[in-house]
């Protein structure tokens, strides 16, 4: 009798499910505008082609996640948690930069078992637009914009060469679609379509470019 060969599980299913991905975030005067691809990977797999990586933190707070999927998951739900609560407590909207503290608070006491890089940006009444980066590790530091995720090695340049201060709102969307698409054209962990959001006094305006909308530049 033959004996049968053991099935080979695919490496895949052993691999962890990771936002290897683009995501960017954009100050313009009264508010921001945040974006990011929709590729989440597991090795060389593609789990999922249309995630939602901005994530509602409050009413117009807003964060753009990468790394590990299930840590920066994890990691926003308990922040807006305490951001919710901290706006109880004080009676009035919650404002950007305490919802960045509280992400680089955990993050750094998490830091040898986390794997999350986090853009926080949003609207507050006293600050207005803000965009802070928490990278890897826990440091926080506010910027007029950011770029994450492995997509962002691609268009440093580019983002560097094209940024102008007290851009528009639409100066703003274009920016973050154009910077995105450059990256999505390069980086093989990222793809999928554009999710963009505008945040400002009037509150939240969400977009989504599909795949054959996308802008398109020089692909020899």
């Amino acid at each position: 009798m033959l004996a049968t060969a053991p099935m080979m599980e695919q490496s895949f299913t052993q691999e962890e499910v990771s936002t290897g991905t683009s995501i960017m975030a954009v100050e313009f005067d009264g508010g921001v505008v945040i974006g990011a691809d929709s590729r989440t990977t597991s090795g060389s797999y593609i789990a999922n082609r249309v995630t939602d990586k901005l994530t509602p933190i409050h009413e117009r707070i807003f964060c753009c996640r990468s790394g590990s999927a299930a840590d920066t998951q994890a990691i926003a739900d308990i922040v807006a948690a305490h951001v919710e609560l901290n706006g109880i407590e004080m009676g009035e909207l919650p404002s950007v930069h305490t919802a960045a503290q509280i992400f680089r608070r955990f993050c750094y006491h998490n830091r040898d078992q986390l794997m999350a890089g986090i853009i926080v940006a949003g609207w507050d009444p006293k600050e207005g637009g803000q965009v802070y980066t928490i990278p890897l590790g826990g440091m926080v530091v506010r910027q007029p914009f950011s770029i994450g995720g492995s997509g962002s090695t691609y268009v440093y340049g580019h983002v560097d060469a094209t940024f102008k201060p007290n851009m528009t709102k639409q100066q703003c969307l274009d920016f973050v679609a154009n910077s995105l698409a450059l990256a999505m054209n390069r980086d093989g962990s990222s793809g999928g379509v554009i999710r963009l959001a505008a945040i400002d006094k009037s509150g939240v305006e969400r977009k989504v470019i599909l795949g054959n909308e996308l802008p398109r530049f020089y692909e020899g």
